[in-house]
C-alpha cells in the first residue's frame, strides 16, 4: 500500500515546528490508539499511519529526505527495515511496530498516563535496542481482574510462554560459540540498494537482512536451537496491578517479552487489563450501581436492609414512602481513581417487588387494603366535588 503524505495525516503544514508535530501526533495518538479503540481495524490503521509520519518528521534527516523526495524515500526495496530506524516502510510496518515505535517514544513521557490513566511499568524510556544482536520481539498478555481485585489493586503471578535464551549454546546460536564474518555485507552490517525512480537515481542503505546487522553469522549451527540462541519456555511474571485501573489499561514488564536472537537484549511484555463481568454491581467510571428488592410494607413504612458493598455488607436505611426504582448513594463505596485518595460511589436502586403468589392470610390482608384504598379514593372524590360545585 502506497504511504500518504506525512505532513497531511497529520494535519500539519510543511513548515511546522517539532512542537507541533509532536502535538499533532500526540492529538491522534490519544485518539486512535488500539487499546482505546479494541477490534476497531480503521483505528488501528489511523494510528499506524500516524505513528509512521511521526517516525520521519521527528528525525531532521529522514525529514529533509521526505521533503526533498516525498514518500518514495521511504518506499520500495530499499528502504525496506531501513526507512525508519529499524522499523519498515509500507507493508513491512505493522500494527505491532507502530505500538513498539509509540512505547519507545512516549513510554516514560506524562503523555503515556494521560492515555491510559496509568504508567508504563518502570515509566523509563527504552531505545529499541541495547546492545548484542536485535532486540526480542514484545508478548502482550490479557488479565481479566474481578471488580473486587480492581477496588483494591491486586498481585498476580502470569504464566507466559516466550523465547528464552538457550541453555546449551548460552544464547549464541553456535555449537562451538564461535561466529563468522557475514559475506552479504561483508561484516559491516548494512546494505546498499540502489534503485531508479522519478527523482533519478536513489542509493539507500538497510539493515543486512542476512545477519539481521550483527556483521556475523553462526556457521555451526548449535543443535538444541537450530542457531537461532533461543528456546520457548513457559515462564512465571508476578505484577503488581495498582487499585483502580479499567478495561484497556496495561502495564509493561520491562525484558520479560521474547530474548532476542544472537544474544540480543529482550523485548518487553505488556499486559493488558480485562473487566471480568460481575454479578452483583456494574461499573460506571469509578461508581458501581446495584440493586437491592424491598417488599410493598417495606416500601410504605420504611425499614432498614442489608447491601453489599465492595469491602462488605452495610445498613441501608428505606424512608417511608419509598417508591420503586429509587436511588441511594453510599460515598465512598465506590472505586478508587487510579493513584489518588479520591473514591467514587455505589448507587443503591430500589426495586418494590410484587409477591406472585399470596398464602389465604395475605390475600385477605390485600384485599382489606384494597377496600381501604376505594373508600379514601371515594372520599377524596366527594372532597374534590364539594370544592369544584
Amino acid at each position: 500500500m502506497a504511504l500518504k503524505d506525512f505532513y497531511e495525516v497529520l494535519g500539519v503544514p510543511k513548515n511546522a515546528s517539532d512542537d507541533d508535530i509532536k502535538r499533532a501526533y500526540r492529538k491522534l495518538a490519544m485518539k486512535y490508539h488500539p487499546d482505546k479503540n479494541p477490534g476497531d481495524k480503521q483505528a488501528e490503521e489511523r494510528f499506524k499511519e500516524a505513528t509512521q509520519a511521526y517516525e520521519v518528521l521527528k528525525d531532521p534527516k529522514k525529514r529533509a529526505q521526505f521533503d526533498q523526495f516525498g514518500t518514495a524515500a521511504f518506499e520500495g526495496p530499499g528502504a525496506q527495515g531501513g526507512g525508519f530506524g529499524g522499523f519498515g516502510a509500507g507493508a513491512g510496518f505493522d500494527i505491532s511496530d507502530a505500538l513498539r515505535a509509540f512505547m519507545n517514544d512516549f513510554g516514560g513521557d506524562s503523555f503515556f498516563s494521560d492515555l491510559f490513566g496509568m504508567g508504563g511499568g518502570g515509566g523509563r524510556r527504552r531505545s529499541s535496542r541495547r546492545g548484542g544482536g536485535s532486540r526480542g520481539n514484545d508478548l502482550q498478555v490479557r488479565l481479566t481482574l474481578k471488580l473486587s481485585e480492581i477496588a483494591t489493586g491486586v498481585t498476580k503471578t502470569l504464566k507466559v510462554k516466550r523465547k528464552d535464551s538457550c541453555g546449551q549454546c548460552k544464547g549464541t546460536g553456535s555449537q562451538s560459540g564461535r561466529r563468522g564474518t557475514c559475506q552479504h555485507c561483508g561484516g559491516s552490517g548494512r546494505v546498499q540498494h540502489v534503485s531508479n525512480s522519478f527523482f533519478g537515481q536513489l542509493v539507500q542503505e538497510s539493515v543486512c537482512p542476512i545477519c539481521r546487522g550483527e556483521g556475523q553469522i553462526v556457521t555451526d549451527p548449535c543443535n538444541a536451537c537450530s542457531g537461532s540462541g533461543r528456546q520457548t519456555v513457559e515462564s512465571t511474571v508476578s505484577v503488581d496491578i495498582p487499585a483502580g485501573v479499567s478495561e484497556g489499561n496495561y502495564l509493561t514488564v520491562e525484558g520479560k517479552g521474547d530474548a532476542g536472537p544472537n544474544g540480543g537484549p529482550a523485548g518487553d511484555l505488556i499486559v493488558v487489563m480485562q473487566e471480568e463481568a460481575d454479578g452483583v454491581f456494574e461499573r460506571h467510571g469509578i461508581d458501581v450501581v446495584c440493586s437491592v428488592d424491598i417488599t410493598f410494607s417495606q416500601a410504605a413504612l420504611g425499614a432498614s436492609t442489608t447491601v453489599a458493598t465492595l469491602d462488605g455488607k452495610v445498613s441501608l436505611k428505606i424512608p417511608a414512602g419509598t417508591q420503586s426504582e429509587k436511588i441511594f448513594r453510599l460515598r465512598g463505596k465506590g472505586l478508587p481513581v487510579l493513584h489518588s485518595s479520591q473514591q467514587g460511589d455505589e448507587l443503591v436502586r430500589v426495586r418494590v417487588l410484587t409477591p406472585e403468589r399470596l398464602s389465604k392470610e395475605e390475600k385477605e390482608l390485600f384485599e382489606k387494603l384494597a377496600q381501604l384504598e376505594m373508600k379514601s379514593k371515594g372520599n377524596f372524590e366527594k372532597f374534590k366535588e364539594f370544592f369544584n360545585s
